[in-house]
């Protein structure tokens, strides 16, 4: 499959002075295109991961043009550019509009572990899990 497209709504609380959307609100936007992707399309394909815990380990967003608040929404695309037994990192590129011809704005690379949360422990990526997320793979690292 390749890349997965989710659209996410700016708020008008997502605004700072300057009419954008602030680095907070920004993190928040990346965090709902990802539940569209790991939550929406995960549970129809029997991977659980939002359900059975997860974590973010490590996130980098590097800003190229500001994200207006102006009554539209954004694109989101988002790949699997690694995928390890125990993590996987999720590549999204925020478009400044909901086209794919809009500049992209944000370019983030999130890092996500799976997590026991009875047993409060880091825990393996499931065989469905894993077959899930590869199918979103963009040619990254594979890691071990």
């Amino acid at each position: 499959m390749g890349v997965f497209y989710a659209t996410v709504w700016p708020r008008w609380s997502d605004m700072d002075s300057y009419r954008h959307v602030n680095h907070a609100q920004t993190i928040t936007l990346l965090e709902e295109a990802r539940l569209q992707l790991l939550y929406g399309e995960g549970a129809r394909h029997g991977a659980d991961l939002v359900d059975g815990g997860l974590v973010v380990a490590r996130l980098e967003a590097v800003y190229q043009a500001p994200l207006f608040v102006n009554g539209n929404p954004f694109r989101v695309g988002l790949s699997i550019s690694r995928l390890r037994v125990a993590d996987f990192t999720i590549h999204q590129e925020v478009h400044c509009g909901p086209s794919e011809d809009d500049k992209v704005g944000v370019v983030a690379d999130v890092t996500l572990a799976p997590y026991d949360l009875e047993n409060e422990r880091p825990r393996r990526l499931t065989t469905a899990e894993r077959d899930f997320l590869a199918s979103w793979r963009s040619g990254g690292d594979e890691g071990v």
